[in-house]
């Protein structure tokens, strides 16, 4: 795979003393660029952590079932103007110098305009992941603390304990407020939300089990 920069260019005849002077990028700018341009194979995504392009893949199809319940549930609760999705879109968080694409997320609508390549993370309401062994730790601990400082709702799926937590009241130092169910348990969803989330069709068929070892 390759990652390619592209520069603006001024194709105008403004003398050179007149023609405006492109600002330069930061180095999370520059990153961000990096990441939104990696040539990912098909089923990939590509995320800025820790200060590094890290490349995995999407949700394994065994998810599927979990996420479509998920949005189908959220859908009638979401903020005026915001949409659930599982479409792979890239959101940014400038001031944490992170980038991510989450399994599942609510945001504006109103955020999605242009030819940008990722979005303000500040239009999120939601976001979910789904952890599996490699992306386990980054999800409870590199994006719990990111997303504790920007993101009103955090749902951990966690695939390996069968387990959801829902983490809400963000801070500068992370959520305030944070509840744990098993799978098949209801799951209240706070604010903006407020509902209580039907987990029943996360519990595995016995010979589903071993798909999430």
């Amino acid at each position: 795979m390759t990652a390619i920069l592209e520069r603006p260019m001024t194709t105008e005849s403004t003398p050179a003393a007149e023609q405006p002077r492109e600002e330069p990028l930061t180095g999370f700018e520059e990153l961000l660029r990096a990441t939104e341009e990696l040539d990912t194979p098909d089923g990939y995504k590509a995320e800025l952590i820790r200060g590094k392009i890290v490349v995995s893949p999407w949700s394994r199809p065994y998810y599927k079932r979990h996420m479509r319940s998920l949005r189908l549930q959220l859908a009638p609760h979401v903020p005026e103007g915001h949409d659930p999705d599982t479409s792979p879109f890239l959101f940014s968080f400038p001031t944490s110098e992170r980038a991510y694409g989450p399994d599942l997320h609510v945001a504006d609508l109103k955020a999605f305009v242009g030819d940008a390549r990722h979005v303000d993370g500040a239009a999120l309401s939601l976001v979910a992941e789904l952890t599996s062994v490699s992306t386990r730790d980054v999800d409870w601990q590199e994006k719990l603390e990111v997303y504790g400082r920007h993101v009103p709702v955090y749902l951990v799926l966690d695939m390996q304990t069968e387990e959801i937590t829902a983490f809400w009241d963000p801070s500068d130092h992370g959520y305030l407020a944070r509840m744990t169910v098993p799978f098949g348990k209801p799951l209240p969803i706070p604010a903006p939300f407020d509902f209580d989330l039907d987990t029943t069709d996360f519990v595995d068929q016995p010979e589903e089990a071993e798909a999430t070892k």
